[in-house]
């Protein structure tokens, strides 16, 4: 049986499922349980209960378990017939393999203590404002810089006149 993907049969892939709301644990357990390599990145952060602050993980990317596979068909229908699992990824309802180095920067970040904000994809020319600091309210076009940091560019369409503003990516959010 072919999927019509361009994999070798015993090629391992890493493959995103997007899960049931909540169900991220189920369908990861539910996987193991089928001997299928599954990936369920998480953070840790603090529980905010009404008698005590407690660490907590929760998953990095709600909605969403990785599975390394050839996706063989007997594999294919034992991921989709999996409690919870609701589809792979892919392009009109063709499975994509996620890019190797995501997956490598997803286990790094896998278990960290570390602040991680889950925010929109952005790329060069979307719509974005700054969320914290000085500038905080301030819209504008995302220009991507290259280091650390990103420029929003401000545009006064009567004056005919564009600013650019070098800003952190984490207090920049897509809008519109």
């Amino acid at each position: 049986m072919s999927f019509g993907y361009d994999i070798k049969e015993d090629q391992l892939r890493w493959y995103a499922l997007h899960a049931r709301s909540r169900h991220e644990d189920v369908v990861f357990q539910g996987l193991r349980k089928k001997s299928v390599e599954a990936f369920l990145p998480k953070i840790q952060v603090m529980s905010r209960r009404r008698d005590r602050r407690k660490r907590i993980f929760v998953p990095l990317l709600p909605g969403y378990v990785f599975v390394h596979t050839d996706l063989n068909p007997h594999q294919y229908w034992d991921i989709i017939k999996t409690y919870g699992v609701v589809r792979i990824i892919g392009v009109k309802g063709k499975p994509v393999p996620v890019k190797e180095e995501e997956i490598a920067s997803l286990q790094i970040l896998h278990g960290t203590d570390r602040t991680v904000r889950n925010q929109a994809y952005m790329k060069t020319g979307d719509m974005v404002m700054i969320m914290e600091g000085p500038l905080r309210g301030l819209t504008g076009f995302y220009l991507r810089h290259r280091g650390k940091s990103g420029k929003v560019v401000v545009s006064i369409e009567l004056l005919q006149r564009s600013l650019a503003v070098e800003i952190e990516h984490w207090i920049v959010e897509k809008i519109g």
